[in-house]
């Protein structure tokens, strides 16, 4: 079969399409024919060591196929059946090994394309509206990267729970679809310093919680834009890693709160995977929720994929199609 192997870390070059053996089941396992495998930040991190995996490996941490093989001791799953995996390598290939514990459902009437928009980027956008900063009204946020894969997800679901949205994007264009999606106010970051904006618009008092993706650029002023005993959620370093933080600071901010969480630890166990998963089809399927496919890539162009999402030029779901 046809998959993308990096060798060694580094930049996109480093993904190369290869022939590899179909891989056979083991135990407790499924083989799953993809057919639309995300693209997402993580992958990223494994390519460039930031999260390392050890090389030759195929990346990819999320797809959405069909089973066309079943190992030892699987029960409750048969060839043929429709689901989707996160958190497991080797999605950017024609097929992929997953636990069978780890395999998610598709529901009639979603399709690949859109069951892979709603996993990874879904469960995160899920777990740190509703879990990490439980989002209710009277709540006001600030989403950064607010027309991203996760943001887009992440405004509506906020919105969706009664919360005031204060979105940050770098273009007219994604701001016309952070409003779209129900964020109160826009900030263009390449026009107006983000702080300033939402100090403006909070009347000088700040937000309750910061979902911050960016990292290294935003951090700081992400942290004053709180307000006293606020949540600063980090749960992502585009712009880089940020540097050791004295905890004092959070003291001199008002006793704030910082956490980085990570989805696996928020899909911990089978049955809550399963909860989360179902609230995002479900509120798809009612249409409280919106998918936006930004790109299809063929397999053979992951490497235009990351060099097209580490630009930042991002507005909605990017997708490998084997």
């Amino acid at each position: 079969m046809k998959a993308i192997q990096v060798k060694e870390h580094g930049g996109p070059e480093v993904l190369e399409l290869q022939e590899v053996p179909r891989p056979e089941p083991g135990p407790g396992q499924i083989r799953l024919r993809v057919e639309a495998a995300g693209v997402n930040y993580i992958d990223v991190y494994n390519r460039t060591g930031a999260y390392p995996m050890e090389p030759p490996f195929t990346p990819g941490r999320e797809a959405v196929g069909t089973v066309e093989a079943v190992g030892a001791g699987v029960e409750g799953i048969a060839e043929g059946d429709r689901g989707g995996f996160v958190m497991h390598p080797g999605a950017y290939a024609e097929a992929a090994l997953v636990p069978a514990d780890a395999l998610v459902p598709i529901p009639e009437g979603v399709g690949a394309d859109e069951a892979a928009a709603l996993l990874l980027q879904g469960l995160t956008a899920h777990y740190l509206a509703v879990s990490t900063f439980p989002l209710q009204e009277g709540h006001t946020a600030l989403v950064h990267a607010a027309a991203g894969g996760v943001g887009h997800l992440l405004v509506q679901i906020g919105s969706r729970r009664g919360a005031r949205i204060i979105g940050t994007v770098s273009t007219e264009e994604k701001a016309r679809q952070a409003r779209e999606d129900g964020a109160d106010h826009v900030i263009l970051y390449t026009q107006e310093n983000f702080r300033k904006g939402v100090m403006e618009f909070t009347d000088g008092g700040g937000v309750d919680v910061v979902y911050d993706s960016v990292g290294r650029s935003t951090f700081d002023d992400s942290l004053a834009c709180l307000r006293p005993r606020g949540t600063m959620v980090l749960y992502g370093a585009a712009s880089g890693p940020v540097p050791p933080v004295d905890p004092q600071t959070l003291n001199q901010g008002g006793s704030l709160f910082l956490t980085r969480p990570g989805l696996g630890h928020y899909v911990a166990t089978r049955d809550e995977l399963l909860r989360r998963a179902g609230d995002l089809f479900r509120w798809w399927s009612e249409g409280d929720l919106q998918v936006r496919i930004d790109r299809r890539f063929p397999l053979d162009q992951a490497a235009e994929a990351h060099r097209y999402m580490e630009g930042r030029k991002t507005r909605g779901k990017l997708l490998l199609i084997p």
